[in-house]
């Protein structure tokens, strides 16, 4: 794995965050992610604002690794990168977004859930694969199943994980982390409950690391 992938791992958990209003909320939701003990974010481009919201992290925040999701075009790996982005995720395998964040010399993580998708990223060369919609394409038992014929793999499954189901992802030998929302929900950040994304952060990040020790 390269220094990016590592210091996921670290982590273990990426929070998958929708900004409306960045200018207002980016930066009091990184320092809020921050200490919580889960200093990175995945800011999505399905929110207009997505690539304010990585320059504000990333000039404010330097301590924090962001990332773009929900990157569709090569356009917006563009504009991810020149606003600091160090990783993409992309929601589907596509060969020709995997190839030109590896000209821009950025990180880049595409949505797998089917053997194609998995044997199309083997042939590209990559470690980490992102797993979504997870719980929706078969949860843990399908990634159990994918990793027989596809061991070389590390996973970052997101899509219906929360609290509620974390420790049961975490404990599987082929997830570097887990991707959510639950701790960074439209409802938290329009309301400033920063307090509250803090203490779910710190809950999450003790689940995952109980669940690596079993």
């Amino acid at each position: 794995m390269n220094e990016i992938e590592r210091r996921i791992q670290s982590i273990g958990i990426v929070p998958v965050i929708k900004l409306s209003e960045p200018t207002r909320d980016a930066i009091p939701l990184a320092k809020a992610l921050i200490a919580g003990g889960v200093p990175v974010a995945e800011v999505t481009f399905r929110a207009a604002g997505a690539a304010k919201a990585i320059e504000l992290m990333r000039d404010n925040c330097p301590e924090m690794l962001v990332g773009a999701g929900t990157v569709l075009t090569t356009e917006q790996i563009d504009e991810a990168v020149a606003a600091g982005a160090q990783f993409i995720v992309t929601p589907g395998m596509d060969a020709a977004l995997v190839d030109h964040c590896r000209a821009r010399g950025v990180a880049v993580f595409p949505g797998c859930t089917t053997p194609t998708d998995y044997h199309t990223a083997y042939k590209l060369g990559l470690e980490v694969l992102k797993f979504f919609p997870a719980e929706q394409s078969g949860g843990i038992a399908k990634l159990k199943a994918m990793a027989a014929p596809f061991p070389m793999f590390k996973i970052m499954p997101t899509g219906g994980i929360g609290l509620h189901n974390l420790a049961d992802y975490a404990a599987q030998p082929m997830i570097v982390a887990c991707g959510g929302s639950y701790m960074v929900t439209a409802e938290l950040i329009e309301n400033g409950r920063w307090d509250e994304i803090t203490a779910l952060c710190i809950r999450s990040v003790e689940t995952v690391k109980e669940a690596r020790g079993r």
